[in-house]
């Protein structure tokens, strides 16, 4: 080991690299293991009031709403009915993870420790793992999808491969979609499958991924402090969010990164407008890119999920408008998703900004927020 007198300047360098991956990969399994522990003790403490709570009786199938409902009064970040459900089936699913608790959370435990966990299973955790590893190893959405999966050997069979090969959560959800476990079920040559899965998976990056809706809910970060990396994107919705308030044809601001459950993947969606003359949501989103098919087809996504979801009596459909952004290119479309009578798409285009208007804005903002060689600043 070289002495601080010695030490060189790539030395300094590496090491300072060095560190920084390290803590980040500790920071990132911290945050992901103190979540799913959590989420695992609300599953606990629903499980016990099922099995013995006092009135449990009086709140039947009304119990996950009435708890949301409370949670969420009390500011607990993602604790939907449907969020609640999916812990109560963590818990049930992995009862032994009892064992990786701390002496502190332990002692949170209900008075009569072992209810809701049946002993066999806590003390018989998958032969081939044990608790420790999937909570350490394993994010909180590694595991939800790991709960959905509902037979056992095959919800073993992927925990084993997940781990193996350090995925990524969308590489566990891609191989558990293309039915790999039934393929290796038939398959005559099943390490050699394995082996070229793995050689073509991709992993999980060592870092604390703040983007995870869960994540940072869970940390009380708000969406749009950890959404936009770009200070070029940032500094463009700022200014587009006051642009069209300003032009004063009846746009009142909703939301800015309006998260949207489809399935079940989170989106966000960069602007949300009310307009009061139209009577309908004018969702924006922007895209530092050409313009592709797959974004206005992603567009229309959110304003057919706006129409079916959010659209009240006596609201109009939706519109969504696109803003693609290249160097000195800007782009704006407009989707208007299921909307047949030519009269009312042409009173949208009276009442909705000029395409032009908004092309000449983006262009604007880009050399404002360009240096002269075209990188942010």
């Amino acid at each position: 080991m070289k002495t601080v007198a010695t030490i060189d300047f790539d030395d300094v360098v590496r090491r300072i690299i060095d560190i920084n991956a390290q803590l980040r990969v500790q920071a990132s399994r911290a945050v992901n293991l103190s979540l799913t522990l959590r989420n695992w003790m609300i599953g606990y403490y629903i499980d016990a009031f099922e099995l013995r709570g006092s009135n449990r009786a009086d709140y039947g199938d009304q119990l996950f709403a009435r708890l949301s409902n409370e949670l969420t009064t009390a500011r607990l970040s993602n604790c939907d009915k449907r969020q609640l459900y999916r812990y109560l089936r963590l818990f049930r699913t992995y009862p032994q993870i009892v064992g990786t608790l701390s002496p502190q959370l332990t002692g949170l435990l209900l008075s009569d420790a072992t209810v809701g966990l049946d002993p066999a299973k806590v003390m018989t955790p998958s032969p081939q793992l044990g608790a420790s590893q999937l909570v350490s190893q394993l994010s909180y959405s590694h595991l939800e999808l790991l709960v959905d999966i509902d037979v056992e050997l095959k919800r073993q069979f992927f925990e084993i491969e997940c781990l193996r090969g350090n995925w990524s959560v969308r590489e566990l959800k891609r191989q558990i979609h293309s039915l790999y476990f039934e393929r290796s079920g038939l398959s005559t040559h099943k390490n050699r499958l394995s082996n070229l899965v793995q050689d073509q998976a991709e992993k999980a990056v060592a870092t604390l991924n703040v983007r995870d809706p869960y994540v940072f809910e869970f940390l009380g970060i708000k969406p749009a402090e950890v959404m936009h990396e770009s200070q070029v994107e940032a500094a463009i919705l700022a200014n587009l969010q006051e642009f069209l308030l300003e032009l004063g044809h009846g746009f009142c601001f909703e939301a800015r990164q309006k998260r949207i459950l489809i399935g079940s993947e989170h989106y966000f969606i960069d602007l949300v407008f009310y307009h009061r003359i139209l009577k309908c949501h004018v969702l924006v989103e922007l895209k530092l890119a050409e313009f592709s098919h797959d974004n206005i087809g992603q567009l229309n996504t959110y304003v057919s999920w706006y129409k079916e979801k959010i659209m009240l009596e006596g609201d109009n459909p939706p519109v969504g408008i696109l803003l693609c952004t290249h160097k000195n290119h800007a782009l704006a479309k407009f989707a208007l998703a299921g909307m047949d009578n030519q009269l009312f798409v042409s009173k949208y285009q009276l009442e909705l900004p000029k395409r032009e208007d908004i092309e000449r804005f983006l262009a604007d903002k880009l050399r404002e927020v360009e240096v002269p060689d075209g990188n942010p600043q």
